[in-house]
């Protein structure tokens, strides 16, 4: 998460938090630039879910070296966003903001349902709650987009995607609960069950 000199003692636990931050192993996650004109100081984190893929047999001798893995399929993108500013700001009401972004296809019967913003914000409010991750200050908005191709992509089909754009205030300097509930919500998104801790995700086969 970058360099460290020249960082506030709060900003610099933060990050720690952030790096002790438990996640599913169908998360990929990583620094990306961060904003620089949101707050004085920001970290920005990149992630995309993909599902599980079954680890190949072990094969002895050259064979071995033709087996090539399956590439894992995309199921979720995000960007997990942490401002950070000393003098605290009235907007956030707060020195800390976390903004964050989540977007995922969903089955068509899934994606036409009328409800769908609201079951997509439960899902931010609950995630949150279930880690303890205090808040207040929030705001978002979910989007379904529909794709449909034409011409020589008519053979893609229409696909509908949801987005939820959310950002909230910590009501501690403990961030490190708000990227796990962030997490589990990708994950959500991405349509992964729940799992209890320390239990691994089995893959699913598709056709």
């Amino acid at each position: 998460m970058g360099g460290v000199s020249q960082l506030p003692a709060e900003f610099l636990d933060a990050l720690s938090g952030l790096r002790k931050a438990a996640r599913r192993s169908e998360i990929r996650l990583e620094e990306i630039p961060a904003p620089s004109r949101l707050a004085p100081f920001a970290v920005a984190l990149g992630t995309e879910v993909v599902e599980a893929t079954p680890v190949p047999l072990p094969l002895h001798g050259p064979a071995r070296n033709l087996i090539l893995p399956p590439e894992p399929a995309e199921l979720a993108t995000g960007r997990f966003i942490l401002l950070y500013d000393p003098d605290g700001s009235k907007v956030w009401n707060g020195r800390f903001r976390i903004v964050t972004y989540i977007r995922a296809q969903l089955e068509p019967d899934m994606g036409n349902d009328v409800l769908l913003g609201s079951v997509a914000w439960t899902w931010l409010v609950e995630a949150l709650d279930n880690h303890g991750a205090r808040h207040h200050s929030t705001g978002g908005t979910a989007t379904r987009i529909l794709s449909e191709s034409y011409g020589t992509l008519e053979d893609r089909g229409d696909t509908i995607d949801i987005e939820l754009r959310a950002s909230w205030t910590p009501a501690t300097a403990d961030v490190r609960r708000h990227l796990e509930a962030w997490s589990e919500m990708v994950c959500t998104f991405a349509g992964l069950p729940p799992l209890p801790s320390g239990v691994a995700h089995l893959p699913v086969r598709r056709s």
